[in-house]
């Protein structure tokens, strides 16, 4: 025993690290950013001391690193219960899935451009216009670029509705996600993911709640093949024109509109609808 202490219970960071599978550098990274601190350091040499029991703390963040999960999502798992850190795994996990659907569906449209260079990107199809009502929304915004675009449309899905649910809100189904700058490849830029409802639900977190003004808009709708960037823009272009041609000024962001069960949809169903907001009513 020294100064009270059970000296048995207590790792030196070389024998944490071996049982943890962690590096010295990796611990040292996991104490600067909270994730796990040492249990003391020793005020006379400065050696950092663990505990046994951190032990299993250390292996689950070893074992999230190998999924190359970030540490800023670690630390949402390990924040709250096994339960909760559950649901923010799968959240995860379906946003890292539906992100390498996305870059799959990129490669075949790079394929098929240079195999059939001439070919159109996207067959042909109508603009059309409606009115939009007024309509309660629950968002969430955040910045991002085009490779992480995905997973922060899935997430931040997942992650209204299970508030939502929590609420007892009646969901009526489909989502949008606002665009109110230029996402690409090389910036970010800012996106707000919208669903829709139809009681009253408070605000958590980074959920807002708000309403969604009533509009015009005119929009083409896509394959759920044609979603995958670059092909979607091909879409955004034929809105583009149309609303140029027509002369119509434009009265709010961009955004896609995806169809009520999108994720079940087939490739070749109808899945998301391209809007511009507009002045004036529909045609």
């Amino acid at each position: 025993m020294t100064g009270g202490r059970d000296t048995d219970s207590e790792l030196t960071i070389s024998e944490f690290g071996r049982r943890a599978g962690l590096s010295h550098k990796a611990l040292r990274l996991y104490d600067v950013s909270g994730l796990l601190a040492p249990a003391r350091v020793d005020p006379i040499n400065g050696y950092r001391l663990y505990s046994v029991s951190q032990l299993e703390r250390a292996r689950r963040i070893s074992v999230m690193r190998q999924l190359d999960i970030p540490l800023s999502t670690i630390g949402e798992v390990l924040a709250g219960t096994d339960d909760e850190g559950l649901i923010r795994l799968d959240r995860w996990w379906a946003a890292e899935q539906a992100t390498n659907d996305a870059r799959k569906a990129t490669l075949e449209y790079l394929r098929d451009r240079l195999l059939r260079p001439t070919s159109p990107g996207l067959p042909p199809r109508p603009v059309l216009t409606r009115e939009v009502p007024e309509t309660k929304v629950a968002s969430i915004r955040a910045d991002t670029d085009q490779q992480s675009l995905i997973g922060v449309i899935v997430s931040s899905t997942m992650e209204i509705r299970a508030h939502l649910g929590q609420a007892g809100a009646d969901l009526p189904g489909g989502s949008w996600v606002i665009y109110h700058g230029a996402v690409t490849p090389e910036s970010e830029a800012t996106v707000e993911v919208c669903v829709p409802l139809t009681i009253l639900v408070d605000p958590a977190g980074q959920i807002a709640i708000r309403v969604e003004p009533a509009h015009a808009e005119a929009y083409c709708t896509i394959t759920k093949d044609e979603c995958a960037y670059p092909r979607i823009m091909l879409a955004y272009d034929l809105v583009d024109d149309w609303v140029r041609r027509a002369g119509r000024p434009t009265t709010g962001p961009v955004r896609e509109i995806y169809h009520p069960g999108f994720q079940h949809l087939a490739g070749s169903e109808p899945a998301v609808d391209i809007a511009q907001p507009i002045e004036g009513t529909a045609s």
